[in-house]
C-alpha cells in the first residue's frame, strides 16, 4: 500500500543542524527550500532510489503559519540544543485517501503543498503531533512525475536499517501492518518511562553511522 519515502530529522537551527549532520556523516547536504504554508525550510540527502533524508527547521524569516507547524516543530523544547534529532519518517502512497482511511489512528487532514515545481499531498494532524510518537509514518503522495531523491546528488549514503523503540510495541506494529509497512521498521519494547525513539543506521563513504 505504502512504501518508505524519507526520514525526518529536526533541528532548532537549520545551518547549525546541517553543520553537525555533515560532520557526522562526512558528506554535504543538498540545499532544499522553504515551505511557505508551514514556515519551515530544509536540507536534503539522497539515500537511494526513491528515498532521502530531510533535515528540517523553523524558518526564522517566514511569518507564523497561523496553525501548528508540521512534525511538532513548534515544540522546540523537545529538540536537543546542540544537534538535530531523528523524529519521524514519511511513507509514500499512490492513493493517500485510501491509505489514510486504512490507518489505525486518524492521520489528520490531507493538505496540498508546494515548493518550487514540487506538488504533493501530505497528512498533517490538526495539533501537529507525530503519529505513533514518531514511529508510525506520515503519508505523502507526490503529484508530480518526479521525486526529490531523483534530483539529489548521490553522496554514497544508504539507509541500512530503521529501528523503533516504544513502550507499546504491539500497537505500533499493528498500525504499521495496516499500511503494509511492518517489515520496514523493527519495533522493540522499551520501558514505560522511556521516551519512544527512532534509530537509523546509515552506510556512508566513511562507514556505518547511527542517527537517533
Amino acid at each position: 500500500m505504502a512504501e518508505p519515502d524519507h526520514l525526518v530529522l529536526a533541528a532548532r537551527d537549520l545551518d547549525r543542524g546541517a553543520a553537525w549532520l555533515q560532520d557526522r556523516l562526512g558528506v554535504t547536504l543538498a540545499q532544499g527550500g522553504r515551505h511557505a504554508r508551514m514556515g519551515t525550510h530544509n536540507r536534503l540527502l539522497h539515500l537511494g532510489e526513491g528515498f532521502y533524508l530531510e533535515l528540517i527547521a523553523i524558518d526564522p524569516q517566514a511569518p507564523p503559519p497561523g496553525r501548528p507547524r508540521w512534525f511538532a516543530l513548534d515544540r522546540q523544547e523537545s529538540l536537543p540544543a546542540d544537534r538535530p534529532r531523528l523524529i519521524h519518517w514519511v511513507a509514500r502512497s499512490g492513493d493517500i485517501v485510501r491509505d489514510a482511511a486504512a490507518c489505525i489512528d486518524a492521520p489528520g487532514e490531507i493538505l496540498s503543498m508546494e515548493r518550487g515545481d514540487y506538488r504533493w499531498r501530505i497528512s498533517v494532524p490538526a495539533d501537529s503531533h507525530l503519529p505513533g510518537d514518531g514511529l508510525v509514518p506520515t503519508l505523502i503522495q507526490w503529484d508530480v512525475p518526479f521525486h526529490p531523491a531523483s534530483r539529489l546528488p548521490d553522496a554514497g549514503c544508504r539507509l541500512m536499517k530503521l529501528e523503533g523503540f516504544h513502550p507499546q510495541p504491539v500497537r505500533i506494529r499493528t498500525a504499521l501492518a495496516a499500511l503494509d509497512l511492518a517489515s520496514r521498521l523493527d519495533v522493540h519494547a522499551c520501558a514505560a518511562d522511556e521516551a519512544p525513539q527512532l534509530v537509523a543506521y546509515i552506510r556512508t563513504p566513511g562507514g556505518l553511522v547511527e542517527l537517533d
